[in-house]
C-alpha cells in the first residue's frame, strides 16, 4: 500500500481528502505543522507528500525547500495543493522541487487522486 503524507491544517480538507485517500487503498498519515512533518517522516518514510502552503505556524514553502534539502524526504515526490493560484506562485513551487501545483478551487478530491496516481506510476518507472 503506498503511503500518502498530507501536510494540511484545515480540519474539513484534511477529512476529506484523507477519506477519499483511504478510499482509493492509499495509506494517510497527517501533519498540520512543520514539526508533525518530520515526525511522522520519521515514522513512516512516505511515497509522496501533498503540501498546502498557507499553514499557521510555518508556510508550505519553508517546509518545502526543507524536504528538498534535507537526506530524509528530498526524493520523495511533492504535490502542492493550496489556494495560492497566482502564476508567480506556482512557478515558485515547481522551481523549489515540487513536481505539481494544484489549486484546491479548480481540482476535486478524485481529480487529485488521479493525478496523485499518475505520479507514483511515473516513479516506479
Amino acid at each position: 500500500m503506498k503511503s500518502i503524507l498530507l501536510i494540511e491544517d484545515d480540519p474539513f480538507l484534511i477529512d476529506i481528502y484523507g477519506t477519499k485517500l483511504k478510499e482509493v487503498g492509499f495509506g494517510v498519515s497527517v501533519a498540520k505543522n512543520n514539526e508533525e512533518v518530520f515526525e511522522r517522516a520519521e515514522e513512516k518514510k512516505p511515497d509522496l507528500l501533498i503540501l498546502d502552503i498557507v499553514l499557521p505556524s510555518i508556510d508550505g514553502w519553508v517546509i518545502l525547500k526543507k524536504i528538498k534539502e534535507g537526506e530524509e524526504l528530498k526524493d520523495v515526490p511533492v504535490i502542492i495543493l493550496s489556494n495560492l493560484g497566482q502564476r508567480d506562485d506556482v512557478e515558485k513551487g515547481l522551481k523549489l522541487g515540487a513536481v505539481k501545483y494544484l489549486i484546491k478551487a479548480h481540482y476535486t478530491p478524485s481529480m487529485v487522486v488521479r493525478e496523485i496516481k499518475k505520479i507514483l506510476k511515473e516513479n516506479e518507472q
